[in-house]
């Protein structure tokens, strides 16, 4: 019987490894790196449309583009503009603009509402019985779409509750 040896080749005589292995690692590589391009697509795609909560109604006013478009807008409530018809279930009210960003809600939402400078717009809601925390100061959110008429007709309404501020209100005079 013939005796079989096996014997260990030094790295440097194996020459270069199969043509076999080096396919496959390649294919993973592509494929990572296929894989990390689409992520980063759909993640940068993703926070494109999506950065923003709301919009303001400077912004909304500005742009043409918007009209007829469903968008989502904050504003302050002028509680003297609130009408509601509660047999055809018709919501009226006017909301002053608000910025973005700021540090004291509470003083910035009554601000909005006593400028009488500020951009206003008016808000038209069917079907919606009227909440309890409508009332003025009100931050209100609202998604709906800009009629050619200047109106924005809502479809859906947050309230932020008032009463959360009421102690950083200053004195108002009735």
């Amino acid at each position: 019987m013939a005796e079989m040896t096996w014997e260990k080749v030094p790295a440097s005589e194996k020459g270069t490894t199969s043509p076999g292995i080096k396919t496959e690692k390649l294919k993973f590589i592509i494929g990572g790196i296929l894989l990390l391009v689409a992520v980063l697509y759909l993640v940068l795609s993703g926070m494109d449309g999506g950065t923003q909560y709301f919009m303001t109604i400077d912004e909304l006013v500005a742009n043409a583009d918007y009209d007829g478009q469903i968008v989502r807008i904050s504003g302050a409530v002028i509680g003297e503009t609130i009408q509601y018809d509660s047999t055809t279930l018709k919501l009226n009210f006017t909301v002053a603009h608000i910025p973005k960003e700021t540090n004291n809600l509470a003083l910035t939402l009554h601000e909005a509402v006593l400028n009488p400078a500020g951009q206003r717009l008016e808000i038209r809601m069917e079907n919606q019985v009227m909440p309890d925390l409508l009332q003025n100061e009100a931050q209100a959110i609202l998604s709906g779409k800009m009629g050619e008429d200047g109106i924005f007709y809502a479809s859906e309404l947050l309230l932020k509750c008032p009463s959360r501020y009421e102690e950083a209100i200053p004195m108002q005079v009735e």
